[in-house]
């Protein structure tokens, strides 16, 4: 068997594990709130995009974190540096359909084919405001 056939193969096995474990499960119970923070300090800390931060913790990061299949890791500007010079639709749309390129793959949707596209460019927007 060929050296590109094997990669191949390997990263269809990839992908049907990210399928696998990127369904979505009911969240936990809440854990108790914590004391509210003064209204200056909240006033002065950058919004967060917390639906994007919500699915790349129970999708993306399974890939992400790590580096698995050449994705690239949040806060890292060499690997995501070229990627945010595409343009934000770019990058949508290779996270929404799928793409093969030089430094590895991206499942379509994350491998989670129940996120809808809001989800997909909430996380996508996540991971290039760390990368910035």
């Amino acid at each position: 068997m060929s050296k590109r056939k094997i990669v191949v193969l390997g990263m269809g096995i990839i992908v049907q594990a990210l399928v696998a474990c990127g369904k979505q499960t009911p969240a936990e119970p809440a854990a108790a709130a914590p004391a509210p923070e003064p209204a200056a300090a909240v006033a002065a800390a950058a919004p967060v995009n917390e639906l994007g931060k919500s699915v790349y913790g129970k999708t993306c990061a399974m890939c992400h974190a790590a580096g698995v299949a050449g994705a690239p890791k949040p806060g890292n500007k060499d690997d995501w540096g070229p990627r945010i010079a595409q343009g934000n639709d770019t990058l949508y749309k290779h996270a929404l359909e799928g793409f093969t390129g030089s430094k590895g793959m991206m499942p379509a949707r994350g491998g989670s084919t129940s996120l809808q596209d809001g989800d997909v460019k909430a996380a996508v927007d996540f991971m290039v405001a760390q990368s910035h």
